[in-house]
């Protein structure tokens, strides 16, 4: 959707779930010599001010990142999370949030490759005067979901696919299980990262269903409630990550971050987490 602005949310707790997930995967995935390709079917503008008007406007970057920032006695990837950011901010002041894309750049080898899609034409410049020229890297100003099917597979038969539209359409729910059924057609073996909020929308609640019923053998899901759902039908509660032929050592890594997470992060003397797994 070209109105929806990712600076708003830039930084919050969906955002941190979502970022540590695939910066636990892209760090599996370098263990191998062997090149990846990671696509990323909404790549945004791949950074953000957090002193923007966007940003400040709700300041939902304070309710995520910003609860971690400055604190020692953090686990071990969020401590590797938060070393990220402080190499994209250039020193310990936050002053900005890395989108997916700058993050998998910061974890990408010589023999790695990015293919970034984003519609929005503001965040496609910024994307694409970041990003564009650096080896290895692709950005297009196109629908991920159509731009995926001739990205894969990638030649190495290694890739990660991260689908986190805006979902402020309700078709986009439904349009992540058809890009997803598509892509798993395409490359069977490759990991499929989904993000979705929390909110209370029937299609939101009905996608961890059809993702379950759409995955293969092997599957980690993981959900992190930080805040009460609104009964108007705003806000986000929390968010979640559907990961399709995970690393095989997510399961064990999420179970022992989610409850720390949970409350680092929450809100309220509610919500909580869920973990669940499918395995060969």
């Amino acid at each position: 959707m070209l109105a929806y602005r990712h600076a708003f949310h830039a930084g919050n707790h969906g955002d941190v779930l979502k970022h540590i997930a695939m910066m636990l995967v892209l760090r599996y995935m370098n263990q191998k010599e062997k090149g990846w390709r990671f696509v990323d079917t909404h790549a945004g503008a791949g950074g953000y001010s957090l002193h923007s008007t966007y940003a400040k406007k709700n300041g939902e970057y304070t309710q995520g990142v910003g609860r971690l920032w400055g604190r020692t006695d953090v686990p071990a990837p969020v401590a590797d999370y938060l070393d990220l950011i402080r190499q994209f901010n250039g020193g310990s002041t936050l002053k900005q949030y890395p989108g997916s894309p700058a993050i998998a750049n910061a974890l990408c080898r010589e023999q790695d490759q990015l293919r970034l899609f984003e519609m929005h034409p503001t965040d496609y410049r910024v994307l694409a005067s970041y990003l564009a020229e650096e080896p290895g890297v692709e950005v297009k100003m196109s629908d991920g979901f159509e731009g995926l099917k001739s990205r894969l597979p990638p030649p190495t038969r290694r890739g990660v696919v991260l689908m986190d539209p805006s979902y402020e359409l309700d078709r986009d729910y439904s349009r992540v299980v058809t890009a997803l059924r598509d892509g798993m057609q395409r490359f069977a073996e490759g990991t499929f990262m989904v993000w979705y909020p929390l909110v209370g929308k029937l299609p939101a609640v009905q996608l961890p269903k059809r993702l379950k019923a759409l995955a293969p053998k092997r599957w980690v899901h993981a959900r992190l409630t930080v805040q009460p759902f609104d009964a108007r039908g705003f806000g986000m509660a929390g968010s979640g990550v559907f990961i399709i032929n995970p690393p095989h050592t997510l399961h064990a890594e999420l179970n022992s971050l989610l409850p720390w997470l949970h409350e680092a992060l929450k809100q309220f003397d509610g919500g909580g987490w869920v973990l669940e797994q499918k395995a060969d």
